[in-house]
């Protein structure tokens, strides 16, 4: 009886596509104590656990390996941020497919099936995500990426089920499998052949949107991304930086501005940062007006880093032989959506303004 269930689960395994589960840990040890037992607790059969640590100086990587000594660590020599440190550390992991997980976020033991099952009937579908929930308030969808990641006509990232800072009630509204435009790094699904084609995360992102522009080339590469409901992942958020952080102000504004240069027709690039530049002015007005001036300050510097590596930038533009995919992208101004016309839900938006 026990040879041939050890059979069957052998069999089960050789089936089923090698999924490697990536773990990027900068000293957090507390949130691997808390949520590194409903990972290491999933059910899929073909599977790998790794922790990638960028050089963490607390005793994180200790606790792993006697906790958790199946598990493979890999080190980098020092932080590379999350772009960086997903990098190097795929480099030296032989999967099928890659799963890169945020260190805060609780699992369901059956969540990896349907997003590989899903990814394995769509050829050109190569990565996907997760329903992601709030884990401090579980009915609640959670602000980075909630029900599939969208993106607006001036570079504003938005999801089914969160705009801006409201984020809604899961009411099962967004229950149905969707293409969508990106999958949010916290829980990132990716085909490992198709992450080495794209070259992986662009490093000088470090961190913040490094998800949306791979997403972005994968998409001018002629592919699609997907979210898949019927797996739940519950996300802290915030774990690394504070929503307040005025780094993270200046990674996001400075991001979204290569990102722009980099994924846009040339043309359509011209006059779209002409009119982030100017959006983004008004932003820092609205920062100095609400007493913060750290996060005004990285506004200016965001846009001294664009101008400073314009051209570095515009190196790293490419053309794709096949058309570009537009699925997901909201062909109006998302901003004036929510701040002038008072939307706060994705299902208020009207679906002919979206390719």
């Amino acid at each position: 009886m026990v040879t041939q269930t050890l059979e069957k689960k052998t069999q089960n395994m050789i089936q089923r596509p090698k999924v490697a589960v990536v773990i990027l840990n900068w000293n957090g040890k507390f949130f691997l104590e808390k949520f590194l037992p409903s990972v290491y607790n999933s059910t899929y059969p073909n599977i790998e656990f790794i922790v990638g640590d960028n050089a963490s100086t607390d005793d994180s990587v200790y606790f792993v390996q006697n906790t958790y000594p199946s598990i493979r660590i890999i080190r980098n020599p020092h932080n590379l941020g999350f772009a960086g440190g997903y990098n190097e550390i795929l480099k030296q992991v032989e999967a099928d497919y890659f799963i890169l997980l945020n260190s805060d976020v609780e699992v369901t033991p059956s969540w990896i099936e349907p997003v590989i099952d899903y990814l394995e009937t769509e050829s050109d579908m190569v990565a996907a995500q997760p329903k992601i929930m709030a884990y401090h308030e579980k009915g609640l969808f959670e602000h980075a990426g909630a029900a599939g990641g969208f993106i607006d006509i001036y570079g504003y990232p938005f999801c089914r089920g969160r705009l801006f800072q409201y984020v809604e009630r899961d009411e099962r509204q967004y229950d149905t499998p969707c293409e969508i435009f990106w999958a949010t790094g916290a829980a990132l699904f990716i085909r490992a052949d198709v992450w080495r084609a794209a070259e992986g995360f662009d490093e000088d992102f470090f961190a913040h949107m490094e998800e949306i522009d791979l997403c972005w080339r994968l998409k001018r590469m002629g592919y699609r991304i997907g979210y898949v409901p019927t797996s739940t992942v519950y996300h802290v958020g915030g774990g690394t930086l504070n929503a307040s952080n005025p780094k993270k102000t200046y990674l996001n504004f400075r991001n979204n501005l290569v990102m722009l240069q980099k994924n846009l027709p040339l043309v359509t690039a011209v006059w779209v940062l002409f009119a982030r530049l100017w959006l983004d002015f008004f932003a820092l007005l609205k920062f100095l007006a609400d007493g913060k001036p750290k996060d005004a300050w990285a506004i200016s510097r965001s846009h001294q880093y664009f101008f400073l590596y314009i051209f570095k930038t515009a190196k790293k533009r490419r053309r794709y032989k096949t058309k570009s995919n537009l699925t997901g992208l909201y062909k109006k101004c998302v901003v004036w959506a929510f701040y002038m016309n008072k939307i706060r839900k994705f299902s208020q938006l009207k679906g002919e303004n979206f390719h």
